[in-house]
């Protein structure tokens, strides 16, 4: 787009009149502790929160808020560099071999953001000459990382292993078939076991984004991959986040040994950035110590998500077919979909309304995050008043 006024005031305007205007939401607190629940104030309004990735509630557990002060007084309140320069710290260190433990890898690395620890390991795996697989509905880091890496990217339908194995069969080009573990627009699990013998045989890198399993699903919360019972030879790059179920911030790469040293000395994104703060990274070690030891939070949650399944199902809303606590309700319009979050707002409920790009035309939705924090008069009362906005129609 040229530097034209104009121009900017006709694509606004354009996104205006589709209904796909983007607008920031200003949270003036939220609860403390885990005693006042998944509470928020958003500009002004108290709302049970029902749109936030904070699937444990440990973002606001107590340990976790105590865990920064002294990190911040030891090493200050951002690291000063790169990880490579003088920004690596011990609690960068010592969160690395406990990521690694926690996934049952022999290495891990930390980056500062999920999307930029994607767009540095597909960077440094694949390139220019070679072919990047990935689902149709991948998130968009993924999908980004395969287009700037310089590979060609192919894209097969959502969650059909069977077109990724024909394609990793049929081409002799491919380094790297990359998923998300857990989806996190439809909140349903990728065909793993399917995938992973295919890459091992075609010798291609299998990456899977566990951003949305890590902490909550599997033995221990080890994610999609530990629950799809495939060990570091059958998904040798693993991806997570740290700003979801561990309720902090930054991301990681667990792997080999040598895998995970290549990485270091390839990734650009890890080598040109900032590292994340040293009172983050001692935070989310204990973040990562409570996942492990408190089991109750997971099976809180997946209680939590059976009630709104069934309590939906009675209600006669229509859910897609997700085992996780990303439980969208697609509604198809964008207008429709705006309706619905703002009613909910107004009856004391946040929910994000979802829309195209970031999911495909006419399937515009509710996108309902349950938390380990969630009571259940909570979760029943939203879907009462889902049942009841959906039976009145768009307005």
């Amino acid at each position: 787009m040229r530097r034209e006024p104009e121009a900017l005031s006709a694509a606004l305007a354009g996104l205006a009149a589709a209904e796909r205007m983007r607008r920031r939401r200003v949270i003036e607190r939220v609860a403390g502790g885990g005693t006042e629940g998944a509470r928020v104030i958003v500009e002004g309004r108290a709302l049970v929160d029902f749109c936030s990735n904070d699937y444990l509630g440990l973002a606001r557990h107590p340990e976790v808020i105590a865990a920064l002060a002294p990190a911040a007084v030891a090493f200050g309140a951002g690291s000063g560099a790169a990880h490579l320069v003088s920004g690596h710290s011990a609690h960068h260190h010592a969160l690395e071999e406990e990521l690694a433990a926690f996934t049952g890898r022999e290495r891990a690395l930390l980056f500062s953001t999920g999307y930029m620890a994607n767009l540095g390991t597909i960077g440094a795996f694949a390139g220019r000459g070679e072919t990047v697989l990935e689902d149709r509905l991948n998130h968009a880091s993924l999908l980004d990382g395969a287009r700037l890496s310089g590979a060609r990217l192919l894209r097969y339908a959502h969650g059909d292993a069977a077109a990724a194995q024909r394609l990793l069969a049929e081409r002799g080009d491919v380094a790297l078939l990359a998923t998300d573990g857990v989806f996190s627009m439809d909140g349903d699990l990728a065909p793993l076991a399917a995938l992973a013998a295919p890459c091992e045989r075609a010798r291609a890198w299998l990456l899977v984004d566990d951003a949305h399993g890590l902490g909550v699903l599997g033995p221990g919360g080890r994610g999609s991959v530990a629950a799809a019972q495939l060990d570091a030879a059958a998904v040798p790059l693993l991806v997570g986040t740290l700003g979801k179920a561990f309720g902090t911030f930054g991301a990681f790469v667990a792997g080999g040994r040598d895998t995970i040293e290549f990485l270091l000395q390839q990734a650009r994104t890890y080598i040109y950035t900032t590292a994340l703060p040293p009172a983050v990274a001692a935070a989310t070690r204990v973040a990562l110590r409570l996942a492990a030891a408190e089991e109750w939070r997971r099976a809180r949650l997946l209680e939590l998500v059976a009630r709104f399944r069934a309590a939906a199902a009675a209600a006669g809303l229509a859910l897609t077919a997700s085992p996780t606590p990303i439980q969208p309700l697609i509604v198809g319009a964008p207008a429709t979909a705006l309706h619905l979050s703002a009613a909910l707002a107004e009856r004391g409920f946040w929910v994000t309304a979802i829309r195209p790009p970031t999911v495909p035309d006419g399937t515009a939705r509710l996108r309902i995050t349950l938390s380990a924090l969630h009571r259940d008069v909570e979760v029943d009362a939203l879907v009462a008043a889902l049942a009841e906005l959906v039976a009145a129609g768009p307005h």
